[in-house]
């Protein structure tokens, strides 16, 4: 079972929850799970959703749209995620289990340091988050899962039309799409929108003839 899964779904396909629910499911047979998330999602990030460990270490509360809610240990983009883990491993926190949500926002390297992770202590690994950005291009970290990745599953949602949504649009104050910009613009529903390709054109099309 030491694998390295990446389950990837566009913005609204609740992948956060679908990463709760496999946490509670597998602590409810006595697993004990690792919840990791980049530190450049700074979604939940007010001083409610911080918990203070007995080591002083901060941990920020993911949530999820149906009201799942869980602590993660934050990662940061210059951490070695294997150095961070075998600390873990070290101070008797054995885990079976690492569940690492927003992945897409992993360096390619921590990614690796999750297969070695995988690989050196027999355990599954399982990352969630989004394939593409708004302009439907691959993150970093998304790229890097789809090489390498032991098992790849869409999580799969739908278009106000009907269709499967494959694309990330970013919207505007006024429900409009924007087409530029930085690649990591931090956002939930308010900002973003899972639609198919066709009406992701039509979109576009659209805020070519409002220029």
């Amino acid at each position: 079972m030491s694998k390295l899964y990446f389950y990837y779904g566009v913005m609204g396909s609740a992948k956060t929850a679908q990463a709760l629910m496999q946490k509670f499911n597998f602590e409810e047979n006595d697993k004990k799970v690792w919840l990791i998330k980049p530190s450049i999602d700074t979604r939940d990030c007010d001083n409610t959703n911080f918990s203070y460990e007995n080591n002083n270490k901060i941990k920020r509360k993911i949530s999820s749209r149906i009201g799942l809610s869980d602590y993660v240990d934050v990662i940061e983009n210059n951490v070695n995620i294997i150095d961070l883990f075998e600390d873990k491993f070290w101070n008797f926190e054995k885990f079976d289990i690492v569940i690492c949500d927003e992945a897409q926002f992993l360096t390619a390297e921590q990614v690796d340091q999750l297969k070695e992770i995988s690989d050196k202590f027999n355990i599954p690994v399982f990352c969630y988050g989004l394939k593409t950005d708004f302009k439907t291009h691959l993150f970093e970290g998304s790229k890097r899962l789809l090489e390498i990745s032991d098992t790849i599953r869409e999580i799969v949602c739908s278009c106000k039309c009907g269709n499967k949504a494959n694309v990330n649009a970013r919207l505007d104050n006024f429900g409009n799409i924007i087409v530029d910009g930085d690649q990591v613009d931090i956002g939930g529903n308010e900002k973003y929108k899972g639609m198919c390709y066709s009406c992701y054109k039509k979109e576009l099309k659209k805020h070519d003839k409002d220029k």
